[in-house]
């Protein structure tokens, strides 16, 4: 299962690196696409809860470090109007051409 790590930049400017056991943030996110607060915290945490459970199909068990990044960017997102701006920096590594 291929890692991920997604870069963003909140509206006061300061990047985040999120990371990811699964390429499914690129179902829920694009690079260089901006979503306010509110929507990028939602689709994020739920993209997480889907890597998660990938993980647990995979290996027998929840992934942590997926619920530890949801919790970062929920908490992060406390810090800002829900109508702010979050901008998706750089998503690495890409979705391979077969799987777009």
């Amino acid at each position: 299962m291929p890692e991920m790590s997604v870069v963003v930049r909140w509206p006061d400017g300061r990047e985040q690196d999120c990371w990811s056991p699964s390429l499914v943030m690129h179902e829920h996110l694009a690079e260089g696409e901006a979503y306010t607060v509110t929507d990028f915290t939602r689709r994020a945490v739920h993209a997480l809860g889907i890597a998660s459970d990938r993980v647990r199909a995979k290996h027998g068990f929840a992934c942590t470090a997926a619920a530890a990044t949801a919790e970062q960017i929920s908490r992060a997102a406390t810090a800002y109007a829900a109508d702010d701006l979050v901008e998706v920096v750089r998503m690495w590594p890409p979705m391979p051409e077969e799987e777009r």
